[in-house]
This record gives C-alpha cells, structure tokens and sequence, in this order.
C-alpha cells in the first residue's frame, strides 16, 4: 500500500512541475543523491560527477513537460537521462584522447544507488571535521598527510577524526547494506 502512496505522491510532485517549473525543486531534492550516486560511480570523479549530475537535473527540469507516465517510477526517467549524459561524456572523452572505444555497458543497480545515496546523507550529516576528512580521503582521495596540511591538524587528528567518522557511518548502516558497500567501493 505504501508504495502505491509514494507513486500518487510522486505523480502528483511531476504534475504540479509540469504545470508550474518552480515546483520542480522537490523532485531534484527527492531525487538528487541517487542520481549523483549513479552518476558518481559511473564517472568516478566528483567535479564531473558535479557537472553530469546538474546537466541531469537541467535537462529533466527542460524535458518535464515531455515525460509520461509507463508504469515506471519517475526515478527511472532521471536515470536514463544519467546513463545518456555519462555516456556523452564518455564519448566526448575519448573523442578527445582520440580513443575510439566504446564505452563499457553495465546494468543499473537501483538498491546499489540508494545505498550509496544514503551514505552520502549519512556523510553529510557527519560533524564538520569529520565529513571534511571523509570527503578528502575518500572523494578527493587525499592522503592522511595533504589533508593534515590542508586543514591544519597533525596526522594523528587526522586519523581520529576519520576514524570516528567511520565508526559512526558504519553504528548507522546496518550489517547487510555496509557489506555491498564495502564490497562495491573497493
């Protein structure tokens, strides 16, 4: 029954912003961290994934007077438009380097995006210094000893701080989805 809710709900939302742009914004925060999380695994560098993710949601935001109901979450439409962007830039990359390869098909994982979405609230929700680190070391991928000089703290602060940003993430997942995460980052 609930999912049934949300459909109605979600409809409603692509409704109202088709008849009215300004009410779009509840459909890109609803949907922005899966979207991202999608786009971000795909391109595997947060300031493209930044970009790819804001052409997504300015393409949708352009296109929704277009979109129709299927029988498909609104979701799925959001991440068709993702796997096309990726894809241009994939294309639009080796046109550059030259390479004339194609890119690498692979399935989407919706379970995988949503847990990846809800690390990133999870991160966000982190203390200051501690979602700091994180995003440094894991999205920048920084080292221990850039991210002490950027941020002015010895090394060994800087391992607490990630230290209990970790114990606090992982207090927060439950056992099963820290796994697939785990396994799926590395």
């Amino acid at each position: 029954m609930k999912g049934r809710e949300n459909e109605a709900d979600e409809r409603l939302l692509v409704e109202a912003a088709q008849r009215d742009p300004s009410r779009f914004a509840e459909l890109y925060e609803q949907h922005f961290e899966r979207v991202y999380a999608y786009v971000m695994r795909r391109v595997g560098n947060r300031q493209e994934a930044e970009d790819v993710a804001s052409d997504v949601f300015h393409q949708a935001l352009e296109k929704i007077g277009s979109f129709e109901w299927r029988g498909v979450p609104f979701a799925a439409w959001l991440f068709r438009i993702a796997a096309n962007a990726t894809a241009d830039r994939w294309r639009q990359r080796a046109r550059e380097q030259g390479n004339p390869e194609k890119e690498p098909r692979e399935e989407f994982d919706f379970e995988q995006a949503n847990e990846q979405a809800r690390l990133f609230r999870l991160v966000k929700e982190l203390p200051m210094e501690q979602r700091l680190v994180v995003e440094m070391r894991f999205a920048e991928e920084k080292s221990i000893r850039e991210i002490a000089e950027t941020i002015g703290k010895t090394e060994g602060a800087v391992k607490q701080l990630q230290f209990r940003a970790i114990r606090s993430l992982r207090s927060q997942i439950e056992p099963g989805t820290r796994k697939k995460l785990v396994k799926s980052n590395g």
